[in-house]
């Protein structure tokens, strides 16, 4: 055997594991004893609770940071969402938010950050489809009927919401507008008391998030006529969009995004939106993305800012349309 071979098959095989090496770090970076705090500004087990922390073990691996998710509730996510804007600037500090975001500033008198000055959107990651369901014994199978027997019988239909300015009470608030049917507004604390009473009929009508209902309309105790969206939920894909049923220029997405305080570095923000992109992929959240009924949205810093600034508006329109106001 020819040893001299041998010497230079090993140290080929040395130097291609010391080039290799960098890229692997690169790849994959050692984890640094500083954690990410990922403040979510909502209650535990909350969707955008579930979605952080089934991406956080990802997001921790692809950053090289451990992620730490803590719930700071209240106040429809005013103060979690003031500790986010107030964070030292290091990237140390994130936020999992929602579209109440872009509502709160309609319902409250006062905040106390810019909805739009004082965050760095980083990714706007998935969209909550809502379904429009109908107690199960009202004499309508579309959404055209729901707005023939609307008009035909104005102020008899009352439609529920998880309380007064939620997602979900802009959701009919934005039929009303579309279709200028009338309708009472009548809002729960929370979607389990409104379920309860849409399935016994002492509210008609509701927009509800699909993997909430799912099982009552598939038992045929609720039915769905419509979802929210401008592309059809995979958990009911035989349930037309608003668009599809004859309400062409409805569209309404109940959304998560990740944020920082104003002023990360364009570096840290794009570094972030990459490994956010990539956990998205991973096996974890897969399994809460399907389990809560969402679709992904895949939106980065290019794409954010100006996501956020029409989202405002438009929820801005509709909370001052409902009256809705909190304090």
């Amino acid at each position: 055997m020819n040893t001299s071979r041998c010497k230079r098959r090993s140290m080929a095989g040395l130097g291609m594991a010391l080039l290799a090496a960098p890229l692997l770090a690169f790849a994959q970076p050692a984890m640094s004893d500083k954690p990410i705090r990922m403040v979510v500004p909502l209650a535990a087990g909350a969707t955008v609770d579930a979605v952080a922390r089934a991406l956080a073990p990802s997001f921790g691996r692809n950053t090289g940071h451990p992620v730490v998710v803590e719930n700071v509730v209240g106040a429809g996510g005013i103060p979690g969402t003031s500790q986010i804007v107030k964070a030292p600037k290091d990237g140390l500090t994130l936020g999992m938010i929602s579209s109440n975001h872009v509502i709160n500033p309609g319902i409250y008198k006062s905040i106390p950050y810019d909805t739009l000055k004082d965050i760095t959107p980083i990714a706007v990651l998935a969209t909550v489809p809502l379904v429009l369901t109908v107690n199960a014994k009202l004499p309508v199978k579309s959404v055209q009927e729901l707005v023939a027997y609307a008009k035909s019988h104005p102020g008899a239909l009352n439609f529920g919401s998880a309380g007064n300015g939620s997602t979900l009470h802009l959701a009919g608030e934005l039929m009303i507008s579309e279709t200028g049917i009338d309708m009472k507004h009548v809002p729960y604390r929370g979607t389990g008391p409104l379920i309860t009473d849409l399935i016994g009929g002492q509210v008609q009508l509701g927009f509800v998030s699909v993997s909430q209902v799912a099982p009552q309309i598939k038992a045929g105790t609720l039915r769905a006529l419509a979802v929210s969206t401008s592309t059809r939920s995979s958990a009911l894909p035989d349930v037309p969009t608003m668009a599809e049923a004859g309400v062409p220029k409805y569209s309404f997405d109940a959304w998560i995004a990740l944020v920082a305080p104003a002023g990360l570095s364009k570096t840290s923000v794009d570094n972030y939106a990459a490994a956010i992109k990539s956990s998205m992929a991973s096996p974890e959240a897969q399994t809460a993305i399907t389990g809560q009924g969402l679709m992904v949205m895949d939106k980065g810093p290019g794409e954010a800012p100006a996501f956020f600034q029409s989202e405002l508006a438009k929820h801005q329109k509709l909370v001052k349309q409902s009256g809705a106001t909190l304090d």
